[in-house]
């Protein structure tokens, strides 16, 4: 892989400003943040009142914890628009994302936050190696998910060409980097995946592509991934995090000097760190849910958004702002098995330690009897063709589940090509226990 030295020159100058400096930033903007809140949102306004606060109590950042929790659940209570705190004249654009009620949580933005949403992914870019002038091959979904139109106006912000391909068509990707030799990609993981067993497929030897910087985000993907894809396509592969709630991908990022988690924009975002039963707020360096409220956001502020991401909070490195650790899962993503909590993240670090699995897999749960059962599907490579070897990698899978994770579960090999390919986040759960 090609080094990537960071550029002091062309950084914003609060990427490197000193931890008052940021934070007095983030107080001025806080307090601003929730008088807007209180005047302009009937539903803050309700929440605060209900809670028995108001604005004018934030004295210090840490009186944030002062403040109500907001929940997913609220706007689905309050669909489509009635969370947004500007008229619907100043709303410039709406996004959403599938709810399990059916309906979309709804989220607006203003021309301002458009502005700031480009501005920030275009800081993201730049702290993955990214600069004008580059190519940036775009397979994120495109519509009413914020992570195909949110990096396509950062990359453009940036001055990147943007290729906006989307999700899906592998055959016609692959043939589209290899044509126009962009130098950046910007996809899920899973996907990613999807696009290396393409090229494969095809003849072509991934590491000869014109990639040499991978931007994955939209789900959780572990460390044992990014070494899969880094050496796979020669090519360096960072995180970025975000969620449509508090603006879309862009809230946070890896920077590709160091790969050593992701810096919060914390000009923008306040993070905070719970305990997800007690809600009580944790100190810097524990590990908890993490929760937003965000600072210069107009159409749909948020205050104490619950994520339900868990990570922990570090100090800076590459950036003066705080990193969160790299998000290993979600409290809602969490199977409770026999009484152990599970990740999907822990399978998949276990599953590309055994030669000869490949990183397709799904997690199925099902019950017999009163006993919760777990079965890990997952495809072997090409290159396993005797059932013994099959037969020798599920023994190993299992045994590392058993003793890292502290499960039982059986493993069913399958054959290469066989498991649906994701084309945006993977569907890594399927829960077919009966609903009690």
């Amino acid at each position: 892989m090609k080094a990537l030295p960071p550029d002091p020159k062309i950084l914003d100058p609060i990427e490197t400003a000193s931890r008052d400096e940021i934070e007095a930033l983030q107080f001025h903007r806080m307090k601003r943040s929730l008088k807007h809140c209180y005047e302009n949102s009937s539903f803050y306004r309700k929440r605060f009142i209900e809670a028995d606060v108001h604005p004018e109590e934030l004295k210090t950042l840490a009186d944030i914890a002062k403040f109500p929790f907001t929940y997913k659940q609220d706007l689905r209570d309050t669909y489509p628009f009635g969370m947004f705190a500007v008229p619907q004249n100043k709303v410039v654009r709406i996004h959403g994302s599938s709810g399990t009620t059916g309906k979309p949580t709804v989220v607006g933005y203003s021309q301002s936050d458009i502005d700031n949403w480009a501005n920030l992914i275009a800081r993201s870019i730049r702290a993955a190696g990214g600069r004008s002038g580059d190519m940036l091959h775009n397979a994120y979904g495109y519509g009413l998910f914020t992570g195909g139109i949110g990096a396509h106006y950062g990359a453009e912000r940036l001055g990147c060409t943007v290729i906006p391909m989307s999700g899906g068509q592998t055959e016609r990707q692959v043939t589209l980097i290899n044509d126009f030799r962009p130098r950046i990609i910007t996809v899920t993981p899973s996907y990613m995946l999807s696009i290396l067993d393409e090229f494969r497929r095809q003849g072509l030897d991934p590491r000869q592509s014109s990639l040499e910087i991978g931007i994955f985000g939209a789900e959780p993907w572990t460390n044992a991934m990014r070494e899969e894809i880094e050496n796979a396509f020669d090519m360096h592969a960072v995180d970025i995090y975000g969620l449509s709630e508090v603006m879309g991908p862009g809230v946070a990022m890896e920077c590709v000097e160091t790969k050593d988690g992701l810096h919060v924009w914390e000009d923008h975002f306040y993070p905070e760190i719970i305990d997800p039963v007690t809600c009580e707020v944790l100190p810097d360096g524990q590990m908890g849910e993490l929760v937003f409220t965000t600072l210069t956001k107009e159409a749909l502020p948020m205050v104490r958004y619950r994520t339900r991401d868990l990570t922990r909070i570090l100090p800076g490195t590459a950036r003066s702002m705080r990193r969160i650790e790299k998000i290993t899962g979600r409290s809602d993503d969490m199977i409770i098995l026999r009484g152990v909590n599970v990740f999907p993240t822990q399978i998949e670090e276990q599953v590309l330690k055994c030669a000869g699995l490949a990183p397709h897999f799904q997690i199925q749960l099902t019950r017999t009897g009163r006993m919760d059962c777990m079965t890990v599907h997952v495809e072997c490579t090409p290159e396993m063709t005797d059932d013994a070897a099959r037969a020798k990698s599920s023994r190993e899978l299992s045994h590392h589940i058993k003793s890292i994770v502290g499960v039982s579960a059986q493993i069913v090999i399958k054959d290469p090509n066989s498991m649906v390919r994701s084309e945006g986040k993977a569907k890594r759960v399927v829960d077919d226990r009966p609903v009690e």
